[in-house]
C-alpha cells in the first residue's frame, strides 16, 4: 500500500496547525546539542505525524528527527521533520515548516513541505512536477554564479568541527550577489524549487532535513546531489548541492576546489 500525494499534502498541513498554535507561547526547551534545540512543540507535531503513518502504513520505516528510526519494509521509508526551523521557532522567528517525504524502491516519491505562518505548501511527485500552494514551480537559471543569491546554513558543531563552511561561505560570497543564511533547510530547498533564491549548498545534514526538498529542487527542474557531486545526498556526510543545471555545476566547480 502506497500513499498519496494528496494524503501527504494534508498530514503536513496538520502538522502545521500545531505549530502555527504554538507560535508566539513560552516553550519547554530542551537541547540535543549548544544550538541544537526541541520544544514540545517539535514532539507534539511529530507525535500527529507518526501515529497518523503508523495506523496507515504499520509496515513502512519511518525515520524522524526526534525519535530516530522506526524499523519497517525498506522499501517504504519516510523522513520527517516535525518542525524544521526550531531556533527559529524557539525566538519567535517565522521561519520554519513541516517536512515530510515518501521514499519507494530507494528512489524518493512524494514531497510535502509546509510553512504554516505563510501559508505554503511545497508539494512534488516523481515524474509528475513540483508545486507551491498547487501552481508549478521551476528553479531559476541565472547567467552566470555572479549573478545568483545563494543560501546555506551551518553545522550545529559549527565551533568545533574543521568542517564549518566559513571557507565555502566566503568564497560563495566572492564570487555570488550575495548569500543568504535563514535557518531551515527545508524551506531553503523549497525556495531554490520555487525560484526565489537560485542555489543552495550545506555540508552536514540529516536525511530528514533535505530529503523533501531535495525532490521538489529535481521536480522543479534543478538538480540535487551530495556537496562535491555524488549521487548519494541522503548520507549525512555527503550534504547537499541544489541548484539549475548550469548553476550547479559553476558551484560544484567551487566545492571540489576546496575540498
Amino acid at each position: 500500500m502506497k500513499p498519496t500525494l494528496t494524503y501527504i499534502e494534508d498530514l503536513a498541513r496538520r502538522a502545521g496547525e500545531i505549530l502555527r498554535s504554538g507560535y508566539g507561547q513560552q516553550h519547554e526547551i530542551g537541547y540535543k546539542g549548544e544550538a541544537d534545540l526541541v520544544t514540545e512543540v517539535d514532539h507534539a507535531s511529530e507525535v500527529l505525524i507518526l501515529g497518523e503513518l503508523m495506523r496507515q502504513f504499520p509496515e513502512h520505516r519511518i525515520l524522524s528527527e526526534e525519535t530516530g528510526e522506526h524499523s519497517g519494509d525498506a522499501e517504504h521509508v519516510w523522513y520527517i521533520d516535525p518542525l524544521d526551523g526550531t531556533l527559529n521557532y524557539a525566538h519567535g522567528m517565522q521561519t520554519f515548516c513541516v517536512s515530510i517525504a515518501y521514499e519507494h524502491g530507494g528512489q524518493l516519491q512524494l514531497a510535502a513541505v509546509y510553512d504554516p505562518m505563510a501559508n505554503e505548501l511545497f508539494s512534488a511527485e516523481r515524474g509528475r512536477g513540483a508545486w507551491l500552494n498547487g501552481e508549478p514551480m521551476r528553479v531559476t537559471n541565472p547567467p552566470s554564479l555572479r549573478e545568483s543569491l545563494l543560501v546555506t546554513g551551518f553545522p550545529y558543531d559549527v565551533r568545533t568541527s574543521p568542517r564549518n563552511n566559513f571557507a565555502e561561505f566566503q568564497a560563495f560570497s566572492m564570487r555570488s550577489q550575495g548569500v543568504r543564511r535563514l535557518g531551515s533547510a527545508a524551506l531553503d530547498l523549497c525556495y531554490v524549487a520555487a525560484g526565489r533564491l537560485d542555489g543552495y549548498w550545506q555540508l552536514k545534514l540529516s536525511a530528514w532535513d533535505l530529503a523533501a526538498g531535495a525532490l521538489l529542487v529535481q521536480e522543479a527542474g534543478g538538480v540535487a546531489t551530495g556537496v562535491l557531486g555524488q549521487a548519494e545526498f541522503l548520507a549525512q556526510q555527503n550534504g547537499i548541492l541544489a541548484a539549475s543545471p548550469a548553476l550547479h555545476a559553476e558551484m560544484l566547480a567551487v566545492l571540489q576546489s576546496l575540498a
